[in-house]
């Protein structure tokens, strides 16, 4: 694991409370995840389901899973994804995004910004 990988993790961890991090978790059947194109400041939202994926605009969108604490599916919603570039393999973003911290862990694009917004359970 690479220093700023490392350093990022500990970050996350320390940033949440002690309670959240012994939270009990539940995988959710889905995702609405937000798109921003800061060029034009359009606004997409995709409600995507686990192991799925979606395009908005020209970035390839992809959910592996979503978690949300035990017996409160509104609550703090975090999301495994991979974001691309429309016809590229490369990653621009692989990893979890918490609904309720976007900046932690967030895609590092001139044009568009993403966010998780909350699971989906049905």
């Amino acid at each position: 694991m690479s220093l700023r990988l490392a350093t990022l993790a500990l970050g996350l961890l320390m940033a949440l409370p002690l309670q959240a991090q012994n939270t009990q978790t539940a995988t959710g059947s889905g995702a609405v995840l937000r798109v921003l194109d800061k060029i034009n400041g359009e606004v997409m939202d995709l409600d995507l389901p686990n192991g799925t994926g979606g395009v908005a605009w020209r970035m390839q969108v992809e959910l592996g899973e979503c978690r949300y604490p035990v017996g409160n599916p509104a609550g703090d919603a975090f999301a495994f994804l991979t974001l691309r570039h429309e016809g590229s393999q490369e990653p621009l973003f692989r990893g979890w995004m918490i609904a309720s911290a976007p900046a932690l862990n967030a895609l590092d694009h001139p044009r568009y910004d993403v966010w998780v917004i909350r699971c989906t359970t049905s």
